[in-house]
């Protein structure tokens, strides 16, 4: 008896597959908790290197949330035991393209944060307020940068103590 994969070929399976664009139940909780906030952003921008998760093209915020199967968690990531040429090469590469996603940002002056799911799943609040804190320390920077932010706040900062 023939399955469903049986039925297109490499080709067509491979366009089809590429085509499904999920979200995880914790990335939309996630968002659901930073938009009631107050924050606004945009989710999963193709137009951006990665794709981030998060990103606030105002403030150059891009943020991650790795899951820890396919991001090979130091903690909670761990080799399939079944296939490993073949897993040893696909997370391998995500590692990979996780660096070079890093170096990006990092090269084009963005803030980039990079969260485990663990993270929320152990602290949800406590992630959310990382997060927050996070954004607020790139849009205090970028504000400083554009010379937004009054001098006298500036000054008031550098004091030292």
């Amino acid at each position: 008896m023939a399955t469903v994969a049986d039925m297109m070929s490499a080709e067509k399976r491979k366009r089809t597959m590429s085509r499904i664009r999920s979200q995880s139940k914790l990335e939309n909780r996630i968002t659901k908790a930073l938009w009631a906030e107050g924050y606004r952003f945009r989710k999963n921008v193709r137009t951006l290197m990665g794709s981030p998760d998060i990103a606030i093209q105002k403030y150059r915020v891009v943020i991650f949330i790795d899951s820890c199967f396919w991001h090979m968690c130091p903690d909670h990531g761990n080799w399939p035991k079944s296939n490993q040429e073949f897993w040893n090469r696909k997370l391998g590469r995500n590692i990979e393209r996780d660096r070079e996603v890093n170096a990006h940002y990092h090269e084009k002056g963005w803030h980039i944060m990079r969260m485990w799911e663990h993270e929320f799943k152990e602290d949800f609040k406590g992630a959310i307020d990382r997060m927050t804190a996070f954004i607020e320390m790139a849009k205090f920077e970028t504000m400083r940068e554009k010379k937004i932010i009054p001098g006298i706040v500036i000054w008031l900062l550098t004091i030292p103590g």
